[in-house]
């Protein structure tokens, strides 16, 4: 499953810093605006302890974790939903993404900042009202094309498509985004291709100084009353900077502890891009392999199974499932089973974040 987020933010917040340490790809970090012309991309693996274990149970011939591509988007400024600075084209770039990590600088120091002052709120409020501007944009061009099919009456999906884009309007009209309107499941799929902005799923990511790190600042305290619909992280991007830079992972773990840190800002990220778009892990482990496989909260076994290949949905039999805690206390699929441990489970059965899967399959 191919999951992308994308970086945005105005420029000189920290974003090429950040995605430095995220990726081994070096996105330029410069003192000026506009310094990533082209959305660099690179594809970060997700840190799993889990998937630790089973390595250390198992010792496979091969090691394949999940991984998440993170797209660093050059600088947005006022204006860019009218196509100022670089605008149209990295709204566009933001509109293939499945979330938005939203840098923010909460920082003081000599890097020039756009505006000439450090306020992270007015430089939120900056970025979200250019892309509510363009959202709203997208829904008032849908509207023009549905008006009329609804006004009719004729056609109840129009009508239905109508009434949701209404009210996005009225949300986007009133400087709320997108995501604020509540729509139900089958609303939601019948405007799912207006892929609007507003609506994907957002993460704060406050780039605060190193003493900062643990507790925020008074920068951070005024982002977390502003943010009323995402999920905030305070992040020092030049620890992290640092930290990327560290070959051993003891050395970096005593680095974390000097600093008073249990988890890099990196690792919390990307578990927190997991939470935003309600994804989960199962494995598959052997001697041959452990792996990790992403999917969506609530799936079924036919369509995880189908993860891995669409025949294994399609001739979907069964699944044998072993709690991840059941295997790792009893230390192998044999013990298991020995231990009456491996559940046999339907089509029906939900599968839950840390199973261990075995499909049986016929096509």
């Amino acid at each position: 499953m191919a999951l992308q987020c994308g970086i945005v933010g105005l420029p000189n917040v920290g974003k090429s810093t950040l995605f430095n340490s995220l990726s081994n790809a070096k996105a330029q970090a410069a003192n000026f605006p506009f310094c990533t012309i082209e959305p660099n991309v690179g594809v970060i693996t997700v840190p799993d302890e889990r998937l630790s274990k089973l390595v250390e149970i198992d010792r496979p011939k091969k090691v394949v974790p999940t991984t998440i591509e993170i797209v660093d988007i050059a600088g947005l400024v006022k204006g860019a939903s009218k196509g100022e600075g670089l605008g149209n084209k990295f709204l566009g770039n933001i509109r293939n993404t499945d979330a938005i990590i939203h840098v923010l600088r909460c920082f003081d120091g000599d890097v020039t900042h756009v505006d000439g002052s450090v306020d992270p709120v007015r430089d939120k409020e900056v970025i979200d009202m250019e892309l509510q501007l363009k959202d709203l944009e997208t829904v008032e061009s849908r509207i023009g094309k549905v008006k009329k099919q609804a006004e009719t009456g004729g056609d109840r999906e129009a009508k239905a498509v109508y009434d949701i884009l209404l009210k996005y309007q009225t949300a986007l009209q009133k400087g709320l985004n997108a995501r604020t309107v509540e729509l139900g499941k089958e609303e939601r799929r019948m405007v799912n291709d207006l892929n609007l902005l507003t609506d994907k799923p957002v993460l704060y990511v406050c780039n605060v100084d190193e003493g900062s790190a643990v507790g925020g600042n008074v920068y951070t305290e005024k982002v977390r009353s502003a943010v009323t619909d995402g999920e905030l992280l305070v992040v020092a991007a030049g620890i992290e900077a640092e930290i990327a830079e560290l070959e051993d992972y003891e050395e970096r773990q005593m680095f974390l502890h000097d600093l008073g840190l249990e988890e890099s800002g990196v690792s919390r990220l990307i578990k927190g891009a997991y939470r935003l778009l309600d994804l989960q892990t199962y494995f598959t482990t052997g001697a041959d392999e452990s792996r990790a496989w992403t999917f969506t909260r609530g799936m079924k076994a036919p369509q995880t199974a189908g993860i891995i290949h669409t025949d294994f949905e399609k001739g979907f039999i069964r699944a044998e499932v072993i709690k991840y805690d059941d295997y790792v206390r009893l230390g192998s699929e044999k013990a298991c089973r020995e231990a009456g441990k491996i559940a046999v489970e339907g089509k029906e059965y939900v599968v839950q974040d840390g199973d261990i899967m075995h499909f049986l399959f016929n096509v």
